[in-house]
């Protein structure tokens, strides 16, 4: 087991955040006021005299030039969420400790073929973290306290090693109890009794511990004498956000693959913004309909293009648009059979994923996007190929709508669906035929019954009617029996008899 210590990770974010206070006093505050409360505090605050828990006015006067932030809780998950991510590229097994932000288990068994050693494998851990600009403590060892209060005291240098529970015991027990960050009224009355290592903490009986100094330091003394010992928990490492979609033909036009690419990369988006993350690389693998696959990491029959933008976005447009240049420039020489998008997260700001919840995610509506896109379809097509059905007077189904030219995209009212349960049944939607189809005649002694849609749908298990439709005397009469058939799979369709032609037609189906 190992455990590795980022000390005071929210004043390291902060730092990180604003580099140019690194070289100064610098402290984590409660809240932005001059009544806030420091929380941490960096070395040069502590040279000053500035400790954690004065007022930050308090910490001004000791040192005029204390610049004081506050790092919320989200920016902290983020934080921890992005270093558990780098430690898992050196196991698999990271268990962050819910009540210390920065401190975090490692399982360290069975690594001895990717690492010549646990120092090197402790030391490359470290120098990665160095490079995101993490400062660390490691220590590998048997037991949990042991590693997290050598990590805690920064033993070996900040790089810890023991060789047998035995050596790692000893040298836990030496350690000062101010070195594992006690709560202040606890480490002090302590300190009162003279107690102010962990062997002499172990010293004390646990039931007196319990009795004197509470349930949070009878629970230390628990886990430093090992009789609260827990096994390793590690936490699921997040799920690869990746969307795939495979097509029935091949798919060759740019303007239509874009419209693939949004339906996969929106939900991804949202993903995103949900783990409070944004997209810094994209990349999008396709399936091509035929050996011309020649992309970087691509195979035969594929290829794979990788986006970066300028810097990490929740923006669908900016990153539709690169993909559009990149297919246009590119040219995939084949139809696209499948497509599969991954993208790459970096934490995301808070500015990011405000924008991203005004313009409602990935799924708003932007109706002046869709009136452009029927204009692209009447340049395309024909002023003719847009229309809409109006409903109008008529005698019989066909002709009680009429089609006009639809300029603009109108405004979605959405009624509310009755809910499942309330007694009320949802609305149906009755889809009519363009021509009425004929159907086979009515078998009475058919034995496989009346199919009216081939084998596929079954026969017709009930049949509601007749709803008479009748009249045009006056110049071609018309007399049609209208039937609702219920066939064996479920689907229900919407046949009429026509009287005088004596034959059966299908006019359309209900869903």
């Amino acid at each position: 087991m190992a455990c590795v210590d980022v000390p005071a990770l929210p004043l390291q974010l902060l730092l990180k955040r604003s580099p140019g206070w690194a070289s100064g006093p610098a402290a984590v505050v409660d809240r932005d006021r001059a009544q806030g409360v420091l929380l941490w505090v960096n070395g040069a605050a502590r040279g000053c005299g500035v400790l954690p828990g004065m007022r930050y006015a308090a910490g001004l006067s000791l040192a005029g030039e204390l610049r004081a932030g506050e790092v919320p809780e989200a920016e902290i998950r983020d934080g921890v969420a992005l270093l558990a991510e780098r430690l898992r590229r050196f196991t698999p097994d990271v268990e962050p400790a819910a009540a210390e932000p920065g401190v975090f288990w490692l399982g360290a068994g069975g690594l001895g073929r990717l690492w010549r050693s646990a120092r090197q494998w402790a030391r490359e851990l470290r120098a990665d973290l160095e490079g995101v600009g993490f400062t660390s403590r490691a220590a590998v060892g048997f037991s949990r306290f042991g590693t997290y209060a050598a990590a805690r005291a920064g033993l070996g240098g900040g790089l810890a090693l023991f060789r047998t529970p035995a050596e790692e015991e000893r040298a836990a027990r030496k350690i000062a109890l101010r070195d594992l960050g006690l709560p202040p009224a606890l480490r002090d009355a302590l300190e009162r009794l003279g107690v102010g290592t962990v062997g002499a903490f172990l010293a004390l009986p646990a039931d007196g511990v319990r009795e004197r100094f509470g349930p949070g330091a009878h629970r230390l003394h628990r886990l430093a004498s090992g009789r609260a010992w827990a096994p390793l928990e590690p936490a699921p490492a997040p799920e690869p956000l990746a969307r795939r979609l495979d097509l029935d033909e091949p798919e060759a036009d740019v303007y239509r693959l874009l419209f693939l690419v949004k339906r996969l990369l929106d939900p991804l988006l949202e993903a995103l913004a949900a783990r409070r993350e944004a997209l810094a690389a994209l990349e999008l693998r396709f399936s091509l309909d035929g050996p011309m696959g020649n992309g970087p990491g691509g195979s035969a029959g594929e290829r794979v293009e990788r986006l970066r933008s300028a810097a990490p976005t929740l923006d669908g447009r900016q990153l539709l648009n690169l993909v559009h240049l990149r297919l246009e420039s590119a040219g995939l020489g084949a139809g696209v059979l499948g497509l599969v998008l991954t993208v790459e997260p970096a934490p995301a700001t808070a500015a990011q994923l405000d924008l991203f919840a005004a313009l409602g995610g990935a799924s708003r509506r932007d109706p002046e996007a869709a009136d452009r896109a029927l204009a692209r379809l009447r340049a395309e097509l024909g002023e003719a190929a847009v229309v809409r059905a109006v409903l109008c007077e008529g005698h019989l189904p066909e002709a009680r709508f009429r089609w006009e030219p639809l300029e603009r995209m109108p405004r979605a009212e959405p009624r509310v669906a009755p809910a499942r349960g309330s007694g009320r049944g949802r609305p149906l939607v009755r889809r009519l035929w363009a021509r009425a189809v004929p159907l086979p005649p009515l078998g009475r002694h058919d034995p496989d019954g009346w199919l009216l849609a081939g084998e596929a749908c079954g026969p017709v298990d009930e049949k509601t009617g007749p709803y008479i439709v009748s009249g045009g005397w006056w110049r071609r009469p018309v007399h049609r029996e209208y039937h609702f058939a219920r066939m064996r799979n479920g689907e229900l369709f919407w046949i009429y008899y026509d009287r005088p032609r004596r034959r059966w037609f299908l006019h359309g189906a209900v869903e």
